[in-house]
């Protein structure tokens, strides 16, 4: 193989997605935004309906056939449709396909809760971004998706302290997707980055579970410091465009920060912070919807009394 050339379907295999019956559900034109309830959260399930969403695609849009059932449809499982679509998004002259695919697949296996935490990814995605046609969709398309799934196994990486790979495939992730997650931050589950472009998130950062962040935001040290200099972020925060939170403050769970904020200080749950230098203003009291997940980002603005158009 070349080197930096992407993986392809196994030869053997015809590269035209097969017909086969599709759900009721996408027969009637319709496909389920999230799971049931008591299935929350399950991977066969997600599973079932991306296949379902790409055979119905390469049927409709012959020129997407062989991409289609190459990342998706040739796969038996999620883990390994998704290894295989990052090794090719990722490769390089320096990380080749083969490697990345091994790399990732192995780290799939090992480590079910990436698995786990992938698919919650894709749940928060269909669920909270009008724009996100599909789960689909999400896997195949979501750099702000992709770049989290890859920052998973290089914090694996990290952890077993092969950090010159780890930071390599960092590197690449930030040349592909422009998002830039050091490979020791700590990231939950249920995470939306949404657009994606321009996130950067700093080696002692911790992100909680359900955050949703918006583009070009920065969870930043303060300068030179060393130690543990950067944000927690609490579980169901939301941060707007453009926000930047610098130093180690913490971010309450439920916490919403608006866009364009510049964050010094510690941000109470459920309370939100705006402005450059940010200022706090008191949160909904009683909402039982965290706002990472609401992605309510103007519900504050009537409680801001010295907002003007």
């Amino acid at each position: 193989m070349t080197a930096g050339q992407p993986l392809r379907a196994d030869p053997a295999q015809p590269q035209r997605a097969r017909r086969s019956s599709p759900p009721a559900a996408l027969d009637a034109g319709l496909v389920p935004s999230y799971p049931p309830p008591e299935s929350d959260g399950d991977e066969s399930w997600v599973w079932s309906q991306i296949k379902a969403e790409a055979r119905r695609d390469a049927e409709a849009e012959p020129a997407l056939a062989s991409f289609l059932y190459a990342t998706v449809l040739s796969h038996p499982s999620l883990d390994r449709s998704l290894a295989f679509h990052l090794a090719n998004k990722l490769c390089s002259s320096t990380l080749l396909s083969t490697l990345l695919y091994d790399l990732f697949v192995a780290s799939l296996a090992a480590h079910p809760s990436i698995r786990a935490a992938a698919v919650a990814d894709l749940l928060a995605a269909r669920s909270r971004d009008p724009a996100c046609a599909g789960f689909a969709h999400c896997l195949l398309n979501y750099k702000g998706f992709l770049a989290v799934q890859a920052h998973r196994v290089a914090h694996v990486l990290w952890a077993q302290s092969r950090r010159a790979l780890a930071l390599a495939l960092q590197s690449r992730v930030a040349e592909v997707f422009a998002v830039d997650i050091h490979p020791a931050a700590a990231i939950g589950k249920g995470i939306l980055l949404d657009h994606a472009t321009g996130v950067v998130i700093g080696e002692t950062a911790v992100v909680g579970d359900n955050v949703s962040i918006l583009h070009h935001v920065t969870l930043g040290g303060t300068g030179k410091a060393v130690g543990d200099r950067h944000p927690k972020i609490g579980d169901g925060v939301l941060i707007g465009a453009g926000a930047t939170i610098l130093g180690n403050v913490r971010i309450g769970a439920g916490a919403k920060v608006g866009a364009g904020s510049v964050v010094l200080i510690d941000v109470p749950p459920r309370s939100t912070a705006v402005g450059n230098p940010a200022r706090l203003i008191g949160g909904k009291k009683g909402e039982d919807v965290m706002p990472g997940e609401s992605m309510d980002h103007t519900s504050f603005i009537q409680q801001w009394s010295d907002y003007i158009i």
